[in-house]
């Protein structure tokens, strides 16, 4: 597969590791990152067990929950490669971006998800699953045998997702075979795996599944798509492309922030933004 591999993910990779010395953290100081970002807040860190892996979370606890509707966060992809010709060994995120997020939301019901093999040991976890088959129906399946779980646990009838990057896929994919989705939020998410792949002449995720397959499950579902307008992993033109197959896209909000890329600067600005969509849908 490697030599299919283009100079995308070379440059894939130098943003990961924007910001950090020239030598990768382990994925020791990789954990020890999002504990130090959570160290003063409310979320507590927890790992669930389900049939196929092992998902790390950091979460509220329930008896702070006062709404119905929990805020759900995942992860994107993590370090999946060193270069475009070494797939990385473990996908921990150096920058969990999605995390970030979910530390800026002050809805009383927060729980944020990370992907498959990040920040956990499980014997499961082969490098395809951050690679090829990262969008598996069997990772499919760990979720949303999770939010059944947390569905239980936390005593709420629905959820709003919201996915960074690759978590944007898995939230939409989701969504596609929930019913209890009350809101989707992507953000530089991933939307037409197929099409992304062809865009950038890479090897197709041939394990996986593509949202943009799923349009006929998603058009009642209230979606905001953000995309950064400097973005050069993830575009304009993949949410274009996920767009152009819904045959109704009244359901269908996104918006370009013209500065932003693909990490920077969602985080920042996260509070301002959900303020946004929420004043939408009042």
């Amino acid at each position: 597969m490697d030599k299919y591999l283009t100079a995308f993910l070379a440059s894939a990779a130098i943003l990961f590791l924007a910001g950090c010395t020239h030598t990768i953290p382990t994925p020791q100081e990789r954990m020890k990152t999002a504990d130090t970002l959570t160290h003063s807040s409310q979320l507590s860190k927890y790992t669930y067990k389900t049939e196929h892996f092992n998902i790390m979370s950091y979460h509220k606890n329930p008896s702070s929950c006062e709404q119905d509707n929990l805020h759900l966060y995942i992860e994107g992809d993590g370090l999946a490669w060193i270069s475009s010709q070494r797939v990385s060994q473990n996908p921990t995120p150096i920058n969990p971006v999605a995390l970030k997020l979910a530390l800026k939301d002050e809805h009383s019901c927060i729980v944020y998800l990370s992907r498959p093999c990040q920040y956990v040991s499980d014997q499961n976890c082969t490098s395809k699953y951050w690679t090829s088959h990262r969008f598996s129906p069997e990772i499919l399946g760990s979720y949303n045998e999770l939010l059944n779980t947390l569905k239980t646990y936390y005593n709420v009838s629905s959820f709003n997702l919201y996915g960074y990057s690759g978590g944007g896929t898995i939230a939409t994919l989701l969504t596609a075979q929930r019913k209890d989705i009350k809101q989707l939020v992507t953000i530089a998410g991933n939307l037409d795996t197929s099409y992304w792949t062809l865009h950038h002449s890479i090897t197709p995720l041939s394990g996986s599944l593509n949202p943009a397959d799923f349009s006929d499950s998603l058009d009642n579902i209230d979606q905001y798509h953000l995309i950064g307008g400097k973005d050069e992993i993830v575009n304009e033109t993949i949410f274009n492309s996920y767009l152009n197959r819904f045959k109704d896209a009244r359901n269908i909000h996104h918006k370009i922030f013209k500065e932003f890329t693909h990490q920077c600067c969602w985080d920042r600005d996260w509070k301002e933004i959900l303020e946004e969509i929420d004043q939408k849908t009042e």
